[in-house]
């Protein structure tokens, strides 16, 4: 498999894996102010697996885009190029803060409805609403590129039978 072919193929693993953390996420924050801990538990447990796998193909993608995040530098950017270039750099940071705040929680919070878990959730939400925008914007690339077309560069080849 080719290093493009495996960009778009972590890209779309991201999706559902995003789409099932913030869900689980928010699913988190409201059985909190219940009074079923066994609830509230099952999402925990379901929320920290789903968002370590996550993270780890988050961090695939990052380093996957590590040349453009290199090129930031370099580039005179354009005002409209700019503006999309700040957000996703934006999104970044909002999800390495998530990263943190999760980990902390983790590791040394007990309890539902503590002030640090309040402000994770809250970075969660402004990542799920900037992820949203983010995977909004690229929903056509991520088509072409995952389309089984043989004349698209993205594609595979087919096998031919011997």
């Amino acid at each position: 498999m080719n290093k493009r072919r495996l960009i778009y193929l972590t890209d779309a693993i991201l999706i559902p894996l995003f789409v099932l953390s913030l869900y689980s996420g928010i699913q988190l924050h409201i059985t909190g102010h219940g009074t079923e801990h066994d609830i509230w538990h099952n999402w925990a447990v379901f929320h920290t697996i789903d968002s370590l796998l996550f993270t780890t193909f988050g961090i695939i993608h990052i380093k996957s885009h590590w040349f453009w995040y290199k090129g930031l530098k370099n580039k005179k950017r354009e005002r409209k190029t700019r503006r999309k270039q700040n957000i996703v750099l934006l999104l970044t940071f909002i999800f390495i803060w998530v990263i943190i705040t999760g980990i902390w929680l983790l590791c040394f919070v007990e309890g539902a409805n503590s002030p640090f878990g309040k402000l994770h959730y809250k970075a969660g939400l402004l990542m799920g609403i900037l992820g949203l925008l983010h995977i909004v914007k690229r929903l056509r690339l991520l088509k072409n590129g995952l389309c089984l077309n043989t004349s698209h560069p993205m594609s595979t080849p087919p096998i031919s039978p011997k």
